[in-house]
């Protein structure tokens, strides 16, 4: 078996069915399988995952063990000769494990791959790429310093900027939200480390396969929506594992000075406020306007009663280049894209290239009768239930 993707879950079951959807599709011609790790979800998660996608291995558990050891348990039942550690928040393209698994084959010091991630609105999600969070570089993280000197190879580490967006290379952190392995080599530095709960958990992965003497490798060719912080409520709670992670990863790695620790422990406090108020401010508007690519006329109407907005309806089966309509839609409307027409390729091409223009979007899953999706990565989603 090539390929096994390990998708832990916890409590975003609509998030989840349109993850296995994309995942299925870009395995159709890879031997594979996909493992899900359900962490004592409290919604239908597990249920839906049994009745809609009855082949799938899962694997429920009594309790919420983290991120670092509900992923262990997965990769302990995987058979693939490679992995794939996929957030549930996810959206991959038909072609992603294909490209991915092509460029895995040909490097000879594979350490992990990781993607070109970007929001639901199609930002760049600059830690796709980063470095290894040494004193120095988090000081330039904190201290802002990235943004002022990012071309000064003493400044620009935090978020591996000597690469660019669309530029491939070496790396030595990446995203757990995905990322692909030989298993031996996963099994062989003990996985996650399961002392960390949460959130520095890539980064001590990254980093011990770098210590095993494997490359990173930042791939730019495809393209995976993350919408982020999905499994997670801003809150005090929040900021608490926010701080005992990173303050894991220094403790773990690294000698530091007790003025520098002093430092940190001020800085993480700030940015995971920071992060917090990100969270909890988002201000949610309603679209002027909707604009439904498909070519199911029916849906239109639904849409109109559901949303209870006017909705324009494009008919691909006239509209062939959806981008070039969408010259026309004006700021602050949204966009709705429907999969059983549109393939998840080209849902994230869409909201890759149309990123700039202030208009939100949201994917009608396949087979599903719902709209999913999020305006920014520090928005936690809305599903939208067709009536």
């Amino acid at each position: 078996m090539q390929l096994s993707v390990i998708i832990l879950n916890y409590n975003v079951r609509y998030f989840l069915e349109q993850c296995v959807l994309s995942v299925q599709d870009a395995l159709s011609s890879i031997e594979s399988e996909i493992i899900v790790i359900d962490n004592n979800s409290s919604d239908d998660s597990c249920e839906m995952i049994r009745s809609r996608f009855p082949n799938i291995k899962l694997i429920q558990n009594s309790e919420n063990l983290g991120f670092p050891k509900g992923n262990n348990i997965g990769v302990s039942q995987a058979k693939g000769d490679y992995i794939c550690i996929l957030n549930p928040d996810t959206v991959v393209a038909e072609d992603t494990f294909t490209k991915v698994l092509v460029f895995a084959k040909e490097q000879h010091d594979l350490g992990i791959v990781g993607v070109n991630l970007i929001d639901g609105a199609g930002k760049f999600l600059p830690e796709s790429k980063r470095g290894i969070p040494t004193p120095w570089v988090a000081f330039t993280k904190i201290a802002g310093l990235y943004k002022i000197f990012p071309n000064s190879k003493y400044c620009n580490k935090y978020y591996a900027q000597h690469l660019q967006e669309n530029q491939t290379g070496k790396v030595e952190i990446l995203v757990g939200a995905f990322m692909v392995m030989k298993r031996d080599l996963y099994n062989e530095i003990g996985g996650f480390d399961e002392d960390c709960f949460m959130y520095s958990d890539d980064i001590d992965l990254s980093y011990m396969v770098l210590k095993n003497g494997k490359t990173n490798y930042y791939f730019s060719e495809t393209t995976v929506i993350h919408y982020k912080g999905e499994s997670t409520i801003k809150d005090e709670k929040y900021m608490k594992r926010f701080q005992d992670a990173m303050n894991f990863f220094y403790k773990k790695h690294f000698k530091v000075s007790f003025l520098f620790s002093l430092f940190m422990k001020i800085g993480i406090v700030f940015f995971s406020i920071i992060k917090m108020i990100q969270g909890n401010a988002t201000v949610k508007t309603t679209p002027k306007e909707y604009f439904l690519y498909s070519s199911n006329d029916n849906l239109a109407e639904k849409l109109r009663l559901t949303l209870q907005n006017k909705v324009t309806f494009y008919d691909l089966k006239k509209e062939k280049m959806v981008n070039s309509s969408l010259i026309y839609i004006v700021k602050g409307a949204e966009v709705i894209l429907d999969n059983q027409y549109i393939s998840f390729k080209k849902c994230i091409d869409i909201i890759k290239t149309e990123r700039h223009k202030k208009i939100t979007f949201k994917i009608l899953p396949k087979t599903t009768a719902f709209l999913i999706g999020s305006d920014s990565s520090n928005d936690r989603g809305k599903i939208v239930k067709i009536i």
